[in-house]
This record gives C-alpha cells, sequence and structure tokens, in this order.
C-alpha cells in the first residue's frame, strides 16, 4: 500500500522511520509546510518520496497526520472529503465546536480515524485492560495515571498547548477510559505552579491533579508534573478487590526508592520515545491493517472529542474550585 505522511517534524520523522519498517508499505509519500524538510526526510527513507498535498490525499491508502495543532482539523476534513483513512495525532482541535464540526464530517464521509493515543497499544496497559475485562482484578476500586515530565516544554509552546490538561493529562484521560470501559461522569481538579513562575504568567500551571468518578463507580487519580528530576514517570495503576497491578513499574521507573533492599536506580528513562517506543511500532503497525480494512481504530474520532471534554472540565474544575458535572459541559 502507498501511506501519505504530513508533517515531517520531530513526531512524523519518528513515525517515518517506523513505516518504513512495515512490508506492507510500499511507498511513503511526505508533505511538510515547508516542502525541503519533507525532501530532506524523503530521501533518508528506502522507499520516501516528497510530495504536495493534492497528491498525497488523490493518491495514497491511508494518511497520517503528524503536523502542528492548528493544522489537524482542517486535514482531518480535507481526509473526509477525499474519503481516505486517516491517522491523526491528538488532538483534532483545542476547543469542543471546532473538534465536534470534525466528528460530524468524518461521520458523514464513513471514513475511519485512528487517534495517536498510543498508550493503548503499550503492552503492559494493554495487558491491565485484557486483565480487567477477564474479571481477574474483580471490581476496579481505583485507577491511578500520571505523566510526569523531565522538563518543561518551551514557554512559547505553553500559551498555544490548551493548557495542562489538555496537552498532557489527555493522555491519562484517555487511558483511564480505555482501560477501565467507564465514562467520566464528575470531575475535580487542582493546580499549582510550583517551581515555574514563567509558566504561571502565561496562564498555565506546572503541577495539577485531578479526580474523575466513573460510570461504574470507580475513581481515578490523575497527576501530571512539567518538571521530574530523575526522568519521564508515566504509569497506570489499577487496584481492585482481587488484584492490584500496575504499567510503568520496573528497574528503570525514574523514581529512587529509599528502602534498605532497593535497588540504586542508574538508567532511569528520560524521554518519551524511550517509553513508549514498543506502543508507537505497534499503533502504527495496527493503522496499516486499518487501512487494509481488518481492524477497526482502538481509540478514533470520538474517542478525541470525549477526552477533549473531559479535560475541558477539569479546566472548569480547577478555575472555579469546584465539582463538575459531565453532563454541564456540551
Amino acid at each position: 500500500m502507498r501511506l501519505g505522511l504530513i508533517g515531517a517534524g520531530r513526531i512524523g520523522s519518528n513515525h517515518a522511520g517506523i513505516i518504513m519498517g512495515l512490508e506492507a508499505v510500499a511507498e511513503l509519500l511526505i508533505a511538510d509546510a515547508a516542502p525541503e524538510r519533507a525532501g530532506d526526510l524523503a530521501a533518508a527513507l528506502p522507499r520516501g518520496r516528497a510530495a504536495d498535498l493534492d497528491e498525497l490525499f488523490a493518491t495514497s491508502d491511508g494518511v497520517l497526520i503528524a503536523t502542528t495543532t492548528d493544522t489537524h482539523a482542517e486535514l482531518l476534513h480535507r481526509a473526509a472529503a477525499s474519503g481516505v483513512t486517516a491517522f491523526c495525532e491528538k488532538p483534532i482541535a483545542l476547543d469542543l465546536e471546532s473538534t465536534r464540526r470534525v466528528v460530524a464530517a468524518v461521520d458523514e464521509a464513513g471514513i475511519d480515524v485512528q487517534m495517536g493515543f498510543q498508550r493503548r497499544y503499550d503492552p503492559a496497559m494493554a495487558a491491565i485492560r485484557r486483565r480487567l475485562d477477564s474479571g481477574d482484578l474483580g471490581t476496579p476500586y481505583l485507577v491511578r495515571s500520571q505523566t510526569h515530565d523531565p522538563a518543561p516544554p518551551p514557554l512559547d509552546y505553553i500559551p498555544v498547548s490548551g493548557g495542562i490538561f489538555k496537552d498532557c493529562l489527555i493522555h491519562d484521560i484517555d487511558i483511564v477510559r480505555h482501560v477501565s470501559g467507564q465514562e467520566v461522569i464528575a470531575v475535580t481538579a487542582a493546580g499549582a505552579v510550583l517551581g515555574f513562575d514563567e509558566i504561571g504568567r502565561l496562564g498555565d500551571v506546572d503541577t495539577a491533579a485531578a479526580v474523575l468518578e466513573l460510570s461504574g463507580g470507580t475513581l481515578a487519580q490523575l497527576s501530571a508534573l512539567r518538571h521530574d528530576p530523575v526522568g519521564y514517570d508515566v504509569r497506570l495503576e489499577v487496584f481492585g478487590s482481587k488484584d492490584s497491578v500496575a504499567a510503568g513499574w520496573h528497574d528503570r521507573t525514574p523514581i529512587r526508592t529509599l528502602e534498605p533492599t532497593g535497588r540504586p536506580l542508574t538508567d532511569p528513562i528520560t524521554t518519551f520515545w524511550d517509553r513508549f517506543d514498543a506502543a508507537y511500532r505497534a499503533e502504527l503497525a495496527a493503522f496499516v491493517e486499518v487501512v487494509a480494512g481488518r481492524q477497526r481504530p482502538l481509540s478514533n474520532h470520538h474517542d478525541a472529542y470525549e477526552d477533549l471534554r473531559v479535560a475541558a472540565a477539569c479546566d472548569l474544575a480547577m478555575a472555579e474550585g469546584r465539582r463538575v458535572e459531565m453532563r454541564d459541559v456540551p
């Protein structure tokens, strides 16, 4: 098959390298707002070729959107109009109305859209979902999910990021919904500026937490740090009536134990590329199967919309210091 990749930046380049390792992909067309960047990436790949958007949408069996957030909605509208299967990095847009319009256009066109929530393909997190589905964990009492980044993003990104809930904890919201099989019915949230006053001056926080009340009665706790001095620490834990399990706990988990029998931390995970390499590979292999018509997307445009609704509820809960019910969010 022929795939099209839009966006030759950091995430696009990483995806391109993985895609070229998939035997089913005979050619990868690459487009970018900077044509020379698309040309450079195509030249570095064995079956890559630079193309413009017209050719890419007209001749590709599936397209991958790995551009800046502000372009995702427009490109998904174009994918819908072209009738082509699409993969899109999160989010579709930062506001609910724009996202809702894309969801409607995709539904009307009848195309498949796979969203880039790679944690659904993380081997250990996927195993947690299977254990919950099988009943091995019993009644899930509590789900804990965290994203602790080693360093804040560039300051010029903060104003266009959508804030810590839409930018960072959106992944945690998605994986909690996915593994639990439950929807969020209410949220409480809090945030603080504890280490980076410049982030506060730009209207965001560097530390955040939320409690999600789920439709089956389970509670979920989320936490986000823009700065974890030990490394990139992403974990998912489920505490049930029969067992308690975790993803992200191993010898490289970036936290130092002070127990006398604990081993020293010598090689902590420091990047999301390292933490989620297997997940990125699995989600792109799955996209090829979606394009071929052999699978349905594990995370689609409706998931992206619901995740954004929950993040918006968290923003409101943090801003107003109150519990927000999802029925109050459009």
